[in-house]
């Protein structure tokens, strides 16, 4: 089979916008007698208030919980009754969705995706037993020594960015959110500016272009704001470490990282293969190898990269027994002293590449990997064919790159260090 036939490019895949704005991608696969769609617009957390933090996700989670014309159970039986599915979430920048059906069954989920983004009613009993699962959630997360551990590390790390903020909001401000704030944030962030729809399965686009028309066509908002600007983080001066007691836990988590780049950064390629060597190859690379195979002292050890259209994080992140935290942390410091002092041999560099580019088709082969890749393509501005020049992209890093890479996102005496478990650390 030829490899590049089978990945998506300008000749298997159509970009259509529509004349309200809304860009729609298709991906024709007759090889399963359904499809899968997803998409976003831009109504994530960064529009909401510090007072009322967690709104664009509220209101996300509640779209579906009745529209003018369905109630929730009626909603709920006919996607069902088909074996279809439709979901909404919201992240920092955008809300998204995401559904599958058989063909015959698309025109049903678009209909209630188009009814869920503009006539949805928050019936006020549907909207008060979704409050009391989003606060169990936020209590759940409280004693959580990983979620705690993540969100002191991104107080630290973005200390007065709004990437400082956790997306779900605090019980307290989930609490302050009242039923108008769900629906004056709707009809003032949702619309078709921006919007993306990504279609990939048994249809042709002609159809998908239809039906998208048919139910979101004449949507329009004229007061839909743009994506508020980021401003810029405000860089460490030292290594700052906070420790989140919760007692009675059996485990500590650790997290132990700097800001990375964006996805748009020139460095982005080399600081995702750099990873790769660190903390995610094999048996999650030399952190793994080190602090949990060698030494025994983590119940998992791993480094991670987290770009987005914002500033991105670089972090390593491990668990641990209570007692072993010191020693975890100074295993982890040493490591990623020798990465930005000697960076990655030549092996484990190609080592890396191999995966990348070995992964690359297995990741396309559902429906809503593909998808999930057009959505990639569209939201960075990666272009149609990036997919086509991906090995080369990756084959192109060397290990100079990377070194370079690492120097200049990770200083060892600038790192964030957050702890959350039993004990005061």
């Amino acid at each position: 089979m030829n490899l590049h036939h089978s990945l998506p490019g300008p000749d298997n895949v159509n970009r259509i916008q529509l004349p309200n704005g809304i860009t729609i991608l298709t991906r024709s696969n007759f090889n399963s007698p359904s499809a899968t769609l997803s998409g976003y617009l831009n109504a994530g957390s960064l529009f909401d208030t510090d007072e009322k933090l967690g709104l664009a996700d509220f209101a996300a989670s509640a779209l579906l919980r009745g529209t003018e014309s369905h109630t929730f159970e009626q909603i709920y039986d006919a996607i069902e009754s088909v074996g279809a599915s439709l979901g909404f979430s919201a992240g920092t920048h955008t809300a998204g969705f995401s559904g599958r059906a058989l063909v015959e069954d698309l025109p049903l989920v678009f209909e209630l995706l188009a009814q869920a983004l503009r006539t949805p009613t928050f019936p006020e009993e549907e909207i008060e037993r979704l409050r009391a699962q989003l606060l169990t959630g936020l209590a759940i997360r409280a004693q959580d020594t990983g979620d705690r551990a993540s969100m002191a590390f991104d107080k630290i790390l973005f200390a007065g960015h709004p990437y400082s903020r956790p997306d779900d909001g605090y019980p307290e401000t989930i609490k302050a959110i009242r039923r108008e704030d769900l629906v004056a944030f709707r009809e003032r962030t949702f619309g078709p500016q921006g919007m993306t729809i990504a279609v990939v399965g048994a249809v042709e686009t002609d159809f998908v272009v239809e039906q998208v028309s048919r139910v979101l066509g004449d949507w329009t908002n004229p007061q839909q704001p743009v994506l508020p600007e980021l401003p810029s983080v405000r860089a460490l001066k030292k290594t700052r470490r906070k420790n989140i007691s919760l007692p009675g836990k059996s485990q500590s988590d650790i997290m132990v990282g700097a800001v990375g780049p964006s996805r748009h950064a020139p460095g982005y390629m080399s600081a995702l293969l750099g990873n790769s060597v660190l903390g995610q190859f094999g048996m999650m690379g030399r952190i793994g190898d080190v602090v949990r195979e060698q030494s025994g002292l983590a119940y998992y050890a791993y480094s991670s990269l987290s770009a987005g259209a914002g500033p991105g994080t670089w972090e390593v992140s491990a668990g641990v027994n209570p007692s072993n935290v010191e020693k975890a942390i100074e295993l982890i410091l040493v490591e990623i002293e020798r990465f930005v002092e000697k960076g990655v041999t030549r092996d484990e560099l190609q080592d890396s590449q191999d995966n990348f580019v070995g992964r690359l088709p297995l990741s396309m082969e559902s429906n809503g990997g593909v998808a999930n890749s057009l959505l990639n393509m569209e939201r960075y501005n990666l272009g149609l064919d990036y997919y086509l020049r991906y090995e080369d992209l990756v084959r192109a890093v060397t290990p100079a790159q990377v070194l370079e890479t690492a120097r200049k996102y990770l200083d060892p005496t600038k790192l964030a260090i957050a702890t959350a478990g039993p004990g005061n650390q």
